[in-house]
This record gives structure tokens, sequence and C-alpha cells, in this order.
């Protein structure tokens, strides 16, 4: 097996992004055969049923294989690398629409090491995965009796094969022959092919692979129209802070204009006006803040864009196509991140742009391989399939040198150059205002905490079916939820931000930039503690491997969309400040 070659340089930067896209090959990559032309089947992979991403190559246990001569198989694309797909010739000679009857393919000689590795893998109910024409076929190693005392292992493949034309449409797979394993002895595996017309249409073949009672289930239904009822209330509180309570500061505030200075400086002086000189003072950190919301646009767009190819192609038909398509898009975007990083940092005033480049560009990626670096060396200890290959690794990284950087740092040109420009309806003053104190629930970090509340109760129901796709075994596809939920989280995040701002504000607190990002953020905390529920609650994960994977990548899925909602909070944040601070009339 050949792993994806990796090599220096632009062109061979952008041979590799070709390589994120599915090719085509002959036969089972066209989908059609004649009579008689060869079927491979593949063996992908074996592992614990309860652990889905610790996964081992097939022949890694002792099964063995067909007489049939070996045909190799590397990574087409990318993303089948990433996920671990070890695909390996079965031997075993399967023609189109040619029955075979039982037949034995090869035998196993059973010593004492190879029993013990069959009776380890049996107690762990390992499953295997194989393929026929892409279509994915699951069978059991074996079972043990009900004392636990001896242990049988499958050793015949019935396979039932669907066919509709010249194309295959449908895969069957029943183990049967169960045999005890006794060490020392010879164990023949033997298997049976079987062709039948079907009726199943080539485009929805996969539709029996789909679970519609549980994605289209009525707590799902329930859930979107719950998030859709938090959505009014909270546009609705929006629109009468922006309509009633704005209207009469706008009154207060013009019946101040009237006043003369004595009458004036005996008023009582509070509000949001009071700090018009601080407002659009720049935020603490501009470097790393602006590197967040650049990062945060760019999420957003990748998971627009993705959602929107989901919707429109059924991705879960290919291996790996979804972290292809995800990769591809990501690196396709970095000009998204790059203009409002870079620009955002510029009207903040600040002068080390280019290390601001470096910072926007690897932020989210050096988080990602950091995490998949620390997870790969526990792959390579267990050998599992899971461990990336060195070559893939250098893929990944001359993507995020020779393709992600460069179109960061045209962004960035572009940020700076079109909106960079601190065109404020307010002056800044010199001297910042001191912050007066108020009441505890006011305060930054109790508003930070408290802001991701509603963000995380629009989207937890959906994260359940998520994380079910992801974790267990079932094909997301409901990705019109997905984009619902996603506008749903984008509305309840701005409108939640705007809230916590004008009362920050109202206390004559300035401090809203960082304030509206991490209030909004915040919803990755709650995801991140929900998946230590369903972690201990809803599966049977277990083992070392297993576990970093799950906390190490949940960790990532969480910052990324802490990022993503800290800059749409930020960002309907700052045109509501905008916005309220150009109608007012500032001396």
């Amino acid at each position: 097996m050949r792993p994806l070659p990796g090599a220096p340089g632009v062109a061979a930067a952008a041979a590799l992004l070709l390589l994120l896209l599915p090719r085509a090959r002959a036969d089972e990559h066209e989908h059609t055969y004649q009579d008689k032309e060869e079927v491979v089947l593949w063996m992908n992979t074996v592992g614990p049923y309860h652990n889905r991403q610790e996964t081992y190559k097939y022949f890694s246990l002792p099964f063995c294989v067909g007489s049939k001569k070996s045909i190799s198989h590397y990574h087409e694309t990318l993303g089948e690398a990433l996920q671990g797909v070890e695909l390996e010739f079965s031997g075993l000679d399967i023609k189109f629409k040619d029955d075979v009857m039982p037949a034995t393919y090869c035998e196993i000689d059973l010593d004492k090491e190879k029993r013990d590795a069959f009776v380890y893998a049996i107690k762990n109910h390992y499953w295997y995965q194989m393929y026929i024409d892409d279509l994915p076929i699951w069978g059991i190693v074996g079972e043990a009796d009900e004392n636990g005392e001896d242990y049988y292992l499958w050793t015949y493949k019935k396979l039932e094969i669907g066919f509709n034309g010249n194309r295959i449409v449908d895969v069957n797979l029943t183990s049967e022959g169960k045999v005890k394993l006794v060490p020392n002895t010879k164990i023949q595996m033997s298997y049976s092919v079987k062709w039948k017309k079907s009726d199943v249409k080539f485009e929805d073949r996969f539709d029996k692979y789909l679970d519609p009672s549980f994605f289209q289930h009525r707590i799902h239904w329930f859930s979107i129209f719950n998030s859709f009822m938090m959505v009014i209330f909270l546009v609705g509180l929006v629109s009468m802070i922006l309509m009633r309570t704005l209207r009469k500061d706008y009154a207060r505030y013009s019946k101040e204009e009237e006043m003369d200075d004595m009458d004036r400086d005996l008023g009582d002086e509070y509000g949001w006006k009071q700090v018009h000189g601080d407002v659009f003072r720049p935020s603490s950190h501009p470097l790393i803040f602006s590197s967040l919301i650049g990062s945060g646009c760019q999420i957003f767009a990748v998971s627009l864009i993705v959602i929107v190819v989901a919707m429109i192609e059924d991705l879960y038909t290919e291996r790996g196509s979804m972290l292809s398509t995800a990769i591809f898009v990501y690196a396709a975007t970095s000009p998204v991140n790059g203009y409002f990083g870079g620009s955002l940092y510029a009207r903040q005033g600040g002068r080390r742009w280019i290390k601001q480049m470096f910072i926007g560009a690897f932020l989210i990626p050096a988080m990602v391989c950091g995490t998949a670096f620390f997870i790969n060396f526990i792959a390579i200890y267990y050998h599992a399939s899971r461990a990336i290959p060195f070559g893939t690794m250098v893929a990944v990284c001359c993507i995020c040198f020779f393709v992600i950087l460069p179109l960061n740092l045209v962004g960035t040109i572009l940020g700076r150059n079109l909106s960079g420009q601190p065109n404020f309806p307010c002056r800044v003053n010199a001297v910042p205002r001191p912050i007066p104190e108020k009441k505890w629930f006011m305060e930054p970090a109790v508003i930070v905490c408290l802001g991701g509340i509603l963000p995380f109760g629009s989207i937890f129901i959906e994260m359940y079916f998520i994380f079910t796709s992801f974790w267990a075994y079932k094909i997301y596809y409901v990705y019109g939820f997905m984009m619902l939920v996603l506008v749903i989280l984008c509305i309840v995040t701005v409108c939640v931000t705007i809230v916590c701002t004008y009362f920050l504000l109202n206390a004559e607190d300035y401090r809203w930039q960082w304030t509206s990002f991490l209030s909004a953020a915040s919803t990755a905390i709650y995801v991140y503690m929900y998946s230590f529920y369903y972690y201990f609650f809803k599966t049977k994960m277990y083992g070392l491997f297993q576990t970093s994977f799950y906390f190490g990548y949940m960790a990532v899925f969480s910052t990324a969309l802490g990022i993503m909602c800290g800059a749409i909070g930020y960002m309907g944040t700052s045109a509501f400040v905008r916005k309220i601070y150009t109608n007012v009339k500032i001396d």
C-alpha cells in the first residue's frame, strides 16, 4: 500500500490539492461492469465495536488470504489517508453476475498465538469492514458461548450481491460456519456468492445505510422548533432594546443637549453615551484578537460552504470525501481569514501585520495538527490504521505553507488596503476613562460565563445527532437540519452578545470587544462539557487510544466552534455599537 507522496514546491502543493478531489479509475470507480468481469472485494479494517476509531488492518488478525493474485491499493484522497482507510485485497475470485457455490478459499493453521489473537478479538467484540464497489459491508469476527469459556470463529462468508443492469446496487453479508477455536488445528475459510436482480436504482443504493427513524425523529423536529422560538424571543428582546430603550436614551441625551452647562454638570450622567470617547479604543492584545476574528470568519465560511456542498452532493457515498472537501474548502477560503483579520488589525492601529498574518494563517492548522500529532504517537504505539503516514503529514504541511499562507497573504493585503482605515463615528480620547464599580453580575467575567448558555441551548440536540454520526455507526445526511441550526446559532449568538454588550456599556464599561467575543465563544465550554456527558452515558468507549482520540478531537471541535461563535458575536456587536454611536450627538 503506497501512502500519498508529498513534495515541496508550489507545483507539488497544487498537485496535492488536486488529490483532495476524487479521481476516476476503471471498473469500481466507474461503477459499471461487463458480464464475467472481475469484482474486487476489499478488506478494510477490524476493531472493537464500541471503539469506532480504534481500527487495525484486517490482516493484523491471523486471517488467511485467498489464492488470487494480490492487487495493491493506494490512498486516492487525502481524507481517505487521514481516516485510516487500509484497503487490502481479499484474494477472493468474484466475477460480475457469476454465482460461486460454497468453496474454501484458504486455510488457517491455528497455533496458540493465533488462537489467543482471535480470542482477544472476540472478547472485545471485534467487527471488520469490507468494500465491494465502494459499498461498505460489516461482519463480526466470532462469538463466545454463554459461559465465556469457549470461543467460536465465523468461517463462512455468504455474499448476496444485487445488480441493476451493469451496476452493483446492493450487497449483503451473512456470517455462518461457526467453528470452535482449538489450538493446533486447521480452520478452513470459505465463501459463496449469489447474484440477484434488484429494482434499487444506482443513485439510491446508499439509502439502506441511512436511518430516517433516528435522524428524522420527532425530537429532532421539536428541537428545531424550540430553537426557532428562542430566536423569536431573542430577536424581540433585541428589537425592544434597539427601538424602545435606545429611543429613550436618545431622547434623554437630546434633552441634555438643551441644558446649559450648570444643569448638565448637576445632572445625573450615566449610560452608554458617557463612554463614547473610549468605546472604539483598540482592544487589549489586538494581534491575537484580530487573528481569532479572522480564523472565526474563515471557519464560518468553511462550515457554510461544506454544508451547502453536502446538501447538493451525497458526500457520504465516497470514502473520506467529507474530510477531503473540508480541507480543500479551508485552504481555498484562506483569503477570508486574511481579509477580516488583517483589516481589523489595521483599524486597531497594529504595526506588526506580517506577524499577525502568520498567526492568523496557522492558528487553526497548528491546533489541529498538534492534536493529531499527539494522538498519532498513541496510534503508532497501538499499530492502529489511524496512524497517519509520513507522506500524508508532508502533504498537509505543503498545503499549509504553499497554499494557505500565500492565500492568507493576499487576503491580508486586500483587507488592509480596502477596509483598514479606522473610520469610527466617535473620536477616541487620549486618556482612558476610569471604569466605575458595578454590581457583580455586570462584570465581564460573569457575562462571558453566562453568554454561551443560550447559543448552546439552541444547538445541543443537534450536537447529539452529530456526535452519534461521528462516534457511532450512523451516516449523517440531514444537512438541511444542520444549515437551519447554523442559521439559528448565528442569530442567537448575535442577539445574546448585543444584549450583553448593551448592559456592559450602560454600566460605563467600554471593554466590549473581548467581552462580546468571549461571551459567544463560551459556547465551546458547554459543548465540551456535554461531550463528557455523551462519553460516559451514551457510549461504551474504553481504552487509552479511543479515549485520547475522543477527548482530543472533541477539544479541537469545541475550540473551532467557539472561535466561530466568538467571531460571529463580535461582528454583530461591532455593527450594533457603530450604529448606536452614529445616531447620537457627540460634543
